[in-house]
């Protein structure tokens, strides 16, 4: 990416704004919020970070609409939560919605799935598949927030490097697909918990690289500058821009 910061009404500006990848950021409001995780707040602490490391970033308060909106995007990131979990009036896939993410995935977009996104966009299974893993009502569970230990076992991509602790929810017994690649893990009573991890689909012309990070309750887990780093070097990944 580039160096220069050139005014962005100049001709060289609007050049390198042409240039500069996009990321969508679909933030879960409406029938996608919860009670427990502000959306907004972590989304515009992801769109921030993304920003810092020259991205074009928008961020849609209403995950089908975002993803109707991804003509031209290199990164698709879902911060947000569960429709279901509103009853049966809030389910079904918005055509718009389901086209739009069937032509990205059709060209290879990369994903970012944040924290409760593993138990979102439900009605679009081909997301489901893309990302290698789910939050499983019944199943998965977290203990209280409180200051998470990360340990990296798999330093695949040079998207997680070292150890780190972040203040977090750890979620636990996560649904992971066998061909996801295991990239850190927190450790609970002698069990190691997947909390990162990398996973590769081929539904188009191009692979589909989605990185997953069960991280990011809220605001305090972005304070992290190791998590911020591993979102950073893992949108690059996903996106396949060189470092």
């Amino acid at each position: 990416m580039d160096a220069e910061q050139p005014d962005a009404g100049t001709s060289a500006g609007i050049a390198r704004e042409a240039r500069r990848p996009r990321a969508v950021i679909a933030c879960g409001t409406g029938r996608y919020a919860d009670p427990w995780h502000p959306y907004p707040e972590t989304s515009a602490a992801i769109a921030e970070l993304l920003r810092a490391d020259d991205w074009q970033v928008d961020v849609v308060e209403n995950p089908d609409e975002a993803l109707a909106a991804l003509d031209g995007a290199a990164l698709l990131v879902v911060n947000a939560g569960d429709p279901w979990r509103n009853g049966e009036a809030a389910r079904g896939a918005d055509p718009d919605a389901e086209a739009g993410l069937t032509a990205a995935f059709g060209r290879g977009i990369g994903v970012i799935a944040t924290h409760s996104a593993l138990s979102s966009l439900r009605d679009y299974p081909a997301f489901r598949r893309a990302i290698g893993g789910e939050w499983e009502a019944g199943r998965s569970w977290h203990p209280e927030i409180d200051d998470a230990a990360v340990r990296v076992v798999d330093d695949a991509h040079g998207i997680a490097r070292a150890d780190f602790t972040v203040f977090d929810e750890r979620y636990t017994d996560l649904v992971v697909d066998d061909g996801a690649t295991v990239l850190a893990v927190h450790d609970l009573d002698g069990v190691a918990h997947p909390v990162v991890w990398v996973r590769e689909t081929s539904p188009g012309t191009a692979p589909v690289r989605a990185l997953v990070s069960a991280l990011g309750h809220d605001a305090r887990a972005y304070e992290s500058e190791e998590l911020r780093a591993v979102l950073t070097r893992g949108a690059r990944w996903a996106a396949r821009i060189d470092a």
